[in-house]
Order: C-alpha cells, then structure tokens, then sequence
C-alpha cells in the first residue's frame, strides 16, 4: 500500500490530506455498483437493437474510467479555478443548449440530445446543472458581501433564463432540479420570508401550469394518482421486480425485468438491482447517494467562505436530488420521470456531467478550502 507523507507538500499530497477520503470512498463504490449493473441490465438492451450483446457495457467502460479522471482532476483544483471552470462549463453547455432547438436530434416528443459522430449523442442540459450552482452562488456570496453588486439580480436572470429552455425543448425534470438547487441556496444565503412565500406560490403555480400546458406531464400525473387511468407498464414491472428480488434477490443474471423493460439499463435500473441483487443491495446503493449527499452539506456548513458555502450545498443538493428523483420513480413514489442514476445508469452525458459535479463537489470541501481561496 502506498503512503503519502503528511508533511508531503506537492499538489497529490496536499489532496489527499485535505479531500473528503469518506466521500470519495463512498464515491467509488457507487461507480463500482454502476459497473455490476451495467453488466447486468445492458445485455437486453442491446440485443433488442439487433447490437453485440455487450455494446452498452464497453461504451460505458469507456465513460466511466474517463469520468474517474475527471473527478478526481478538478478535486485537485482550488475554488478560485471551480469558478472559472465553471463559467467556461456553462457558456459552453448553453451555447449547446439553444442549438438544440436547431440541430438537436427528438426523442419521445423531447429535443435534448445532440448527435455526436462516435459518442452516440450528448445531453448539454446535463453540464448546464452543475456549473450553473457554482456561478449562482458565486453571484449570491457577492451580493451578500458587497452590497451594491446585483448578484440576486444576475442569479435570477440566469437560472429564469436556463429554466426558460429547460421548458422549451420540455424537460421539466431537469428543470425541478435547477430550480430546487436555486431555492437551497437562496434559503442558505439568507431571504425575506415574503420573497420565500412569492417563491414558493411561484413553484406551486409553475407546476400547475406545466399539469396543463403539458399533455405528457398531465398524463404522468393522472396515471400516479389513478393507475387505472392509464398504461403503468413500465412502473407496475418495476415494482414487480422488487418484490420477486425480495431481500437478496434471485442473483446476478437470473431477472427477468431487464429483458421487458426498455429503459432497463437507464431510466430502471434499479429495478434489475431490486431483482437480481434484492433489498439489502438497493439500500447500500440509498445508504451511499445519502452519506455522500449528507456529508458534504456538513462540510460545507462548517466553511468561512459563504461562496464555498453556497456551491458545495448547490452540488451536494443536485447529486442527492437526482437520485433521490430516479429511486422514488421507480417505486412509484413520485409520478414516472426518466431521469439517470448518477454513474449507475447507462450514459456518457450523465457520467460526465456528474464527475463534474462531484469532482468540484470535493474540491471545495476539502480540509481549510475558505483558507485556499483568493476572492
């Protein structure tokens, strides 16, 4: 085993004395989870495309060695060099995001995507998330340390700028989650509680609206408050899974719920887990997304810095959120919403995207980070 000296002063000494070693353990072991699953529930996939039986896997066992390094090359950077990255991510990602309107390619009645040559294609909203918490309470810190700058101004106008495309191509999903992130950090930062109360009536009527102006939304609602109203096709396997799973599961290979659902490999893939891996495996799989989601807003609440403050609680929030929305979808907890499993599910865009997130995420909440950063 190697040993890194405390008293090592290079940039990988520095590290690895200062990162979060528990939440980059719980990390690993996550991916470790996505690799088993991904070996579990790809094969079906692929073969219903008429593809080799392991085409998803090899592509995903690019991905998520590639998702490693990044990770782990930006928790090396300093929180000054998180901002900067960050805006660089961000204007990169929405430039992407309103050509997708153009050149973006439609699935299932959404245009999210846009086709890559060799990458099959990419998902910019999935990089907006990331860095847009990052810029957001980088303009919130400095409201709230000089009071003539107009961070809440800026704020509003970017995240009410990416929500407006976000519901354009629809993906309303992704738009809970901004605005979710968004709202955590204006209640971290301190508001009024009749701006919270405007913002709360503003959340509640923004669902309405989007029940009506939706018919896919209105649809989803309706078949999760009357499952007879509707097809719960893929919902009804998925719960049928987890109860032929059980405790420990039937074992690896053995499901059958990969070979009925399409979306077994992404949107369900805790379903296969549920089947072939049984209870006790789905709840290490909640225990780690809860440790690492719950960690970090401890850390992040002990910093000086309110800017490290405000974006490690924005990242921690988003990772949480995202699977805490793909798991409780998959019991019918909530109303269906395909939404990946960070580094579980199948997907190059979500992959990356998330070792961005979770890569700056540990930058800043490592040991004395508000001792590191220059404002």
């Amino acid at each position: 085993m190697i040993q890194v000296p405390r008293d090592d002063r290079s940039v990988i000494g520095q590290w690895w004395w200062t990162v979060d070693r528990w939440s980059l353990g719980a990390i690993l072991a996550i991916m470790a989870f996505g690799v088993m699953l991904t070996l579990a529930a790809s094969p079906p996939a692929a073969e219903r495309i008429g593809a080799d039986s392991f085409v998803f896997a090899k592509r995903q066992f690019l991905f998520l060695p590639l998702a490693l390094l990044v990770m782990l090359s930006i928790s090396l950077a300093s929180p000054r060099h998180i901002r900067r990255l960050a805006l660089l991510v961000f204007c990169g990602s929405i430039v992407l995001l309103a050509a997708t309107f153009v050149i973006g390619i439609e699935i299932k009645g959404a245009r999210r995507w846009i086709s890559v040559p060799g990458l099959s294609s990419v998902q910019p909203s999935e990089f907006v998330k990331p860095s847009l918490a990052v810029i957001s309470a980088w303009l919130l810190a400095q409201s709230r340390t000089e009071r003539r700058a107009p961070g809440y101004l800026l704020s509003t106008l970017l995240v009410g700028g990416v929500l407006a495309l976000l519901v354009l191509q629809p993906d309303l999903g992704m738009s809970v989650v901004v605005a979710a992130v968004w709202a955590v950090q204006l209640f971290v930062v301190g508001l009024p509680m009749w701006v919270a109360g405007f913002g709360a009536v503003a959340g509640a009527a923004g669902m309405v609206g989007a029940y009506f102006l939706f018919s896919h939304v209105r649809s989803r609602f309706d078949r999760f408050l009357d499952p007879s109203s509707g097809d719960n096709y893929q919902v009804n396997t998925s719960l049928e899974a987890f109860m032929n799973g059980s405790l420990f599961g039937r074992g690896p290979g053995e499901g059958t719920v990969k070979a009925q659902l399409p979306d077994a490999h992404t949107d369900f893939v805790m379903a296969v887990a549920g089947e072939e891996f049984g209870l006790v495996v789905c709840l290490m799989i909640l225990c780690l997304f809860a440790f690492v989601t719950l960690r970090s807003m401890s850390r992040a609440s002990k910093e000086t810095s309110l800017f490290i403050t405000l974006a490690a609680t924005g990242l921690a929030v988003q990772f949480g959120l995202q699977a805490a929305i793909n798991m409780a979808s998959t019991i019918q907890l909530i109303p269906a919403k395909g939404m990946t499993l960070p580094f579980i599910s199948y997907g190059g865009s979500s992959a990356l995207a998330m070792a961005i997130c979770v890569g700056m995420l540990l930058s800043l909440t490592r040991e004395h980070a508000g001792l590191r950063e220059a404002v």
